[in-house]
């Protein structure tokens, strides 16, 4: 199994479609959230089910704040942080999810890339793909791919 995982894309969605179209195809993308309206075509493009929860900058947004779901034997919540603090680091957003159950929490709002295995949790932040801020400012995303034996792998991807 193949997940997109992706963030604060601030609806400059062309940053999305090219990496669909390079690195494509998925069975899952995850959007952690300022979509800023354009859910339509991140749902449309992406060619498999898409899971989306509202950001910050997504005013008047029908969507959740929060997504708690199963991908593969993972337990994941899919948020987008900022009501997590997460600006200021995250250990906030680790310590409620493990403390919830999940194995893996997915968040944005920082615009910056990170991946980090602990014994209780796995926290993805996919970074931005339109406005990232980490050192090199190469927008980000992050591919999850279960193997055959169920086990995830995380890879941080630039453009």
């Amino acid at each position: 199994m193949r997940v997109l995982i992706v963030s604060d894309t601030h609806r400059h969605n062309d940053n999305y479609f090219k990496v669909l179209q390079k690195t494509g195809p998925y069975d899952l993308v995850v959007h952690c959230g300022d979509i800023e309206g354009s859910e339509f075509a991140i749902s449309e493009g992406a060619g498999c089910e898409v899971m989306m929860v509202s950001g910050n900058n997504d005013f008047f947004s029908t969507l959740p704040r929060e997504i708690e779901t199963q991908i593969g034997k993972y337990r994941v919540l899919i948020t987008h942080g900022h009501t997590y603090y997460v600006t200021m680091g995250n250990e906030r957003i680790k310590q409620d999810a493990a403390h919830r159950g999940f194995d893996i929490v997915f968040y944005g709002h920082t615009h910056r890339p990170v991946v980090e295995m602990e014994k209780d949790i796995i926290a993805v932040n996919p970074g931005s793909l339109s406005y990232p801020r980490q050192d090199g400012r190469a927008p980000s995303y992050a591919i999850m791919e279960i193997d055959r034996h169920g086990e995830a792998h995380f890879t941080l991807c630039y453009l």
